[in-house]
């Protein structure tokens, strides 16, 4: 039977396989995105590669984990659409950060929402997480609608937390709490 724990009604989340190098390499290495990503150089393909080969998916080891987020199209077969990230997983204090990146053409059509929703299911169900967080650029403002609309509430403001090049900007943070379990 399969496992439908990780898939939703339009997308499904999976792995890394090798056949994402390609696009891992492609996403890493666009400057647009290393701000939200806290990236400062390019990454080789070789780099991208040893990643996905290397990646265990064990979290209690590694204490993060990267899934694709595939869209299920029917007849079509599966579409990387983007990634979501948990990272500084804290299995103590049962908590992590978590971030999504959806590609543009298929934002604004309600994927980033169905996939967070499903991972973090997981994440307070299979984890056992008390709680997640994010820290979101207050200029962000698909990303601040997506997460309050998730439920996660602003619990602070870091000021002058982000150089973009020009000038300093604030980064929020949210939470959510797990109050089920």
């Amino acid at each position: 039977m399969l496992n439908t724990t990780l898939t939703g009604i339009h997308v499904k989340l999976r792995a890394l396989e090798p056949g994402d190098v390609d696009l891992l390499y492609t996403w890493e290495n666009d400057p647009s995105v290393w701000n939200v990503s806290n990236t400062l150089s390019p990454f080789s393909r070789f780099q991208m590669e040893e990643l996905v080969l290397n990646t265990q998916n064990d979290i209690f080891a590694s204490r993060q984990l990267r899934l694709m987020v595939d869209l299920v199209e029917m007849g079509s077969g599966e579409m990387p659409a983007g990634t979501i990230d948990l990272f500084d997983f804290d299995p103590y204090h049962h908590r992590a950060g978590i971030g999504i990146l959806i590609l543009e053409p298929y934002r604004q059509k309600g994927y980033a929402f169905e996939a967070m929703e499903i991972f973090i299911r997981y994440a307070f169900g299979t984890l056992q997480l008390h709680q997640l967080y994010c820290n979101i650029s207050p200029d962000n403002t698909s990303s601040l609608h997506l997460f309050e609309k998730l439920g996660f509430v602003k619990c602070g403001i870091k000021k002058d937390w982000i150089f973009d090049g020009q000038q300093w900007k604030a980064e929020a943070m949210f939470q959510l709490i797990n109050h089920h379990g």
